[in-house]
């Protein structure tokens, strides 16, 4: 199978994943794919999620804020109840926000100003090798184990040579 199609079908897998959690949610959830979510003031939703673009808050959000591959901005007077969990992407925290949960950021750059408030624990993996190391680590384990199950299997099947 190409790479382009094994993208592509990753990709699909993924969007029907988050449709579905999204649908069976309740409905002042909001999940993107590539267009940007913004929380003006006075507006509340539950869970925002956001792949591959950004999410830009200034209302409130009563669940969780999570992006993968784009960047979460946090604008004066926006309030998270829950986490703000960001992959391969940076946060930006200004002043008058504010975090009920923690914040985590793999593979981006957490940028916070002073008035920022956050209740609960930081967390900042800014090297994107770490992070893609990380998610590679249980696969490259896993196929190490296999590659001694087979050497063990192989080596089980020669034969001693016989004298002369």
């Amino acid at each position: 199978m190409k790479p382009t199609a094994l993208a592509t079908l990753w990709l699909l897998c993924v969007m029907a994943v988050f449709s579905c959690s999204a649908l069976a949610k309740n409905v002042a959830d909001r999940t993107e794919f590539g267009h940007d979510i913004r929380v003006e003031p006075g507006e509340k939703l539950g869970d925002v999620t956001c792949l591959g673009c950004t999410a830009y808050i200034r209302g409130q959000v009563t669940g969780d804020v999570t992006s993968i591959g784009g960047k979460i901005v946090l604008g004066e007077g926006a309030e998270v109840d829950g986490d703000v969990t960001c992959a391969l992407c940076d946060v930006r925290l200004e002043n008058g926000s504010n975090t009920g949960g923690d914040v985590t950021v793999a593979g981006g750059q957490l940028y916070r100003q002073q008035g920022a408030a956050v209740s609960g624990d930081i967390t900042n993996i800014a090297s994107k090798f770490a992070v893609i190391f990380l998610m590679l680590s249980p696969l490259l384990f896993l196929g190490a184990i296999v590659a001694l199950i087979v050497w063990l299997v192989q080596r089980g099947k020669r034969t001693a040579p016989v004298p002369a």
